[in-house]
């Protein structure tokens, strides 16, 4: 067996096993035919498809086969709100004076951010006008830039941003890969719609500001009112959706929990930091407020794919006759 086909069978343990026992030489045969003769391993593309397919097919074996279209919805909210977000910071980045009385500067810009923030406004336009498969490279992209600034900016000692900034921006655009390809032109046309709007937002609340301190101790502000907004957008869609039957609304919402409560990060750090002792939001404070929010941000959609796969197990169980004797020999 070569390697590359044995690094495929291990990546689709990702499908049930029922589904592995009826497929398994197909879908191998189908990558390796795509693959060519010189790969050895997997490309990071094909990676993600296979493991996005195998949580598919587990979602339709627990009989959640809604919660798909659901993450859907909820992937394309938080692009929407992850392109929001960037306008802001990048136009802070730009409006805030830099290096005053000895803030740290990056050129003419406040912080390295203005990359990440230039990489996701970027990915907008990927995403309206190019094709699915650039608009996901461009997404990983963003997302790559996101997770890697902080470490840099920290090897070179350059100024970056939060962390209470960074990881709600690494959280939607988590989300944001699982845009779908067959997106309308309307919905993709969103992001770029929004962003004027932030960015004028930066301008006014920003403008003038004292240096690098000034432009996150405020600027952190706007975050839980992206994920207020973020939020009731949810909500609404949820209702909206209930309404006529469909669950996805639903879906969306319990998925779109832990970016909104990253969002909301920078308060509840302030409050909670003298409930543990600390004098103020220091580094332990907000990776133990972060690893809360998570883990609590993942307990309800959990809890609903639970209560739905036990459900469907019952209801494919035949219900049991009143007489549970034997047909032949009556007993």
């Amino acid at each position: 067996m070569r390697d590359l086909e044995r690094r495929y069978r291990r990546l689709l343990r990702a499908y049930p096993a029922g589904y592995r026992r009826a497929r398994n030489a197909e879908i191998v045969g189908t990558y390796l035919d795509l693959a060519g003769s010189a790969r050895r391993w997997p490309s990071l593309l094909d990676a993600a498809d296979v493991l996005a397919g195998g949580a598919r097919e587990r979602l339709r074996a627990a009989g959640a086969a809604d919660a798909i279209p659901g993450l859907h919805l909820a992937a394309i909210l938080s692009f929407i709100t992850a392109t929001a977000v960037a306008a802001f910071w990048a136009a802070a980045e730009v409006v805030t004076v830099s290096g005053l009385w000895g803030s740290p500067a990056f050129g003419p810009f406040a912080t390295t951010g203005i990359i990440v923030w230039s990489g996701w406004l970027l990915t907008a336009v990927v995403h309206a006008f190019g094709p699915a498969t650039w608009a996901r490279i461009a997404t990983g992209l963003a997302l790559a830039l996101t997770a890697l600034v902080a470490p840099v900016a920290a090897l070179f000692d350059l100024p970056r941003p939060y962390l209470i900034v960074l990881l709600p921006q690494t959280a939607l655009g988590l989300l944001a890969l699982a845009v779908p390809a067959h997106t309308t032109r309307r919905l993709r046309l969103i992001p770029l719609a929004v962003k004027p709007a932030a960015a004028l937002l930066a301008v006014g609340a920003l403008s003038g500001g004292s240096g690098w301190f000034y432009r996150y101790s405020n600027g952190a502000a706007i975050l839980p009112e992206a994920g207020a907004v973020l939020l009731l957008t949810a909500m609404l869609a949820a209702t909206v959706l209930s309404l006529r039957g469909d669950a996805r609304g639903v879906w969306a919402l319990l998925v779109l929990l832990t970016p909104i409560g990253l969002l909301a990060l920078y308060p509840l750090t302030e409050n909670i930091a003298p409930a543990v002792g600390a004098g103020h939001s220091d580094f332990r404070v907000m990776t133990g407020t972060a690893i809360g929010v998570v883990l609590m941000g993942a307990i309800p959609p959990a809890a609903a794919l639970a209560i739905r796969a036990r459900t469907t197990a019952t209801a494919s169980i035949p219900a049991a006759s009143g007489d549970s004797r034997c047909p032949n020999c009556g007993r």
